[in-house]
């Protein structure tokens, strides 16, 4: 068997905020060994195929050509940079609730199921199963409380084959008594223990056929103090000196999703309880004054000196806002904060659905992005209802529809030498989030996010054809059979229509192959 598995076809994959490649005959290679790009020819018309192969060292009938059809193309994997592994089985459950009564109501009472190490697995095994199935090709997950039961969820995802942060969430105050944990002590021997069990994983062969196995896991442990509110000072030090030992070591946690949240924080860690931030902040930030304002729009609120007695504050104050820091939602961000997350190189996880659902408000991801601010997508299931990164996607679109129109209701104008603010996301600003951008956020942005030679074949195949049997999306061979297909239509152009419906329109039957690492993991072509 040749050491190569080809694609030909359509194939699209982001450039830049504002740009993507969408190629009608690309041919790419893939190695079996390693499960990276081997290489990627951008036009290869069907007349010139086999002189390119020939070119590549390849005889077209030693090797698996997948030859994709009309309406069908490559892109990279979705990436969810926030999802609530327990909280799947309460998918559409609590739609009346904020925030705060949604977690004591709903959330709570279903994470304290998952003590029970079957419960988990069975649990778990559907979880990991759906996720993979919409496309989500990378996630950085929250578990429960309890070790055990996370120690199951990394195993499953382990054994599928995704590639994942897991967390143990932190929490030893303000949860219910029958779901907290007794003392900050034990927490953090539970996290160190979870982070040992994770790195002593086996590291995955790409494929059977191979012996070889990647230096790099696909599993790997991330601290995940659940929100401030959760964590005692006592805590929060803790899990920054944890930190502090291992700068490899990822770090996810909320930040600024509702405003009783944020009234709830700001009681509890009062600016004089903080220390100060382990690594001083960079004099140029802006932060030391009251925070820069202007020319690339205000974010809410004015600076307070040093970042204390903001809630992105608190977590600087004990070391844990860096490069590897995701932070979920970001909705009522002050201007200070703003600063904060752009000096510390932090990203956001942009959680549109259940910013909507849960009635926390609109992020304004436009003025984060023009500030610097790496932003992804996430489900934040089961606050979003649902596990798709295509629903993040459409309502990401929406949310920054409803930001434009409330800026302009209220007479502003975006601010000059600007892309994004107040302003709709285009289609290229929404793929690059759903990909790219979950890899920069999750510091793997020259390892996957794109379809590229060197980076991991983390890859779906989708179809925008009849056969797909998803009925929200027109089928690109009705277009045929009715004769209404343009002929005159650029091929590029009309790949980028096919992007537009799947992005739009779009489920997980439109999702015909899941790759992580080069294997055939899932989707609906998966066992068949």
């Amino acid at each position: 068997m040749s050491t190569l598995q080809l694609f030909y076809g359509a194939l699209i994959t982001p450039v830049s905020l504002t740009e993507y490649r969408a190629l009608p005959h690309a041919l790419l290679a893939v190695s079996r060994n390693t499960g990276d790009i081997a290489w990627l020819e951008d036009d290869v018309p069907a007349g010139a195929l086999q002189d390119v192969l020939a070119r590549h060292g390849v005889l077209a009938e030693e090797v698996d050509i997948l030859e994709l059809k009309l309406g069908e193309f490559l892109m990279p994997g979705f990436i969810d940079t926030h999802i609530h592994a327990p909280q799947v089985p309460n998918i559409g459950s609590g739609q009346q609730y904020e925030l705060l009564d949604w977690l004591e109501h709903v959330t709570f009472p279903m994470e304290a199921r998952f003590s029970d190490p079957d419960f988990a697995r069975l649990a778990y095994t559907s979880v990991i199963k759906r996720t993979i199935d919409y496309g989500s090709t990378t996630c950085c997950y929250y578990g429960t409380l309890h070790l055990e039961g996370t120690k199951v969820l990394a195993d499953v995802i382990h054994k599928y084959g995704q590639r994942a942060f897991v967390g143990k969430c932190n929490m030893d105050r303000n949860s219910p008594p029958y779901y907290i944990e007794p003392s900050a002590s034990a927490s953090l021997e539970a996290t160190r223990s979870l982070i040992t069990h994770i790195r002593s994983l086996p590291l995955p062969s790409p494929s059977p056929s191979s012996s070889s196995q990647r230096a790099e896991p696909l599993v790997r442990p991330i601290l995940t103090p659940r929100f401030a509110i959760s964590c005692s000072h006592e805590l929060l030090a803790g899990l920054g000196a944890i930190a502090a030992a291992d700068p490899t070591l990822h770090i996810q946690t909320h930040i600024s999703e509702n405003e009783s949240e944020i009234a709830f924080t700001k009681e509890l860690f009062p600016p004089e309880s903080l220390p100060e931030p382990p690594v001083p902040l960079p004099s140029h930030s802006g932060i030391n004054g009251a925070g820069k304002g202007g020319e690339n729009g205000h974010a809410r609120g004015k600076g307070k000196g040093r970042g204390k007695g903001t809630y992105a504050g608190v977590y600087d104050a004990f070391g844990l806002l860096r490069e590897n820091t995701v932070l979920a939602h970001a909705v009522h961000l002050e201007e200070e904060e703003v600063e904060i997350i752009k000096a510390r190189g932090a990203g956001i996880s942009h959680c549109p659905t259940s910013n909507f659902n849960l009635r926390s408000g609109c992020a304004r991801i436009g003025m984060l992005l023009d500030r610097g601010i790496k932003v992804s997508l996430g489900t934040d299931v089961s606050g979003g209802f649902s596990p798709s990164i295509l629903a993040a996607v459409q309502h990401a679109s929406m949310c920054s529809k409803v930001v434009a129109m409330e800026a302009h209701a209220a007479g502003r104008t975006p601010p000059p030498n600007t892309r994004f603010t107040d302003r709709q996301l285009p289609v290229a600003t929404l793929l690059y989030l759903a990909t790219q951008g979950g890899a920069d956020v999750c510091a793997l942005g020259t390892r996957t996010g794109a379809l590229a030679p060197g980076r991991a074949f983390d890859a779906l195949v989708v179809s925008v054809r009849s056969e797909a049997g998803n009925p929200a999306t027109w089928g690109v061979d009705m277009d045929l059979e009715l004769g209404v297909r343009d002929g005159g239509k650029p091929e590029e152009v009309e790949l980028e229509s096919f992007l537009e419906r799947f992005l739009f329109c779009g489920d997980d039957r439109n999702v015909r192959r899941v790759y992580v690492q080069g294997r055939f993991i899932g989707g609906k072509e998966f066992g068949v």
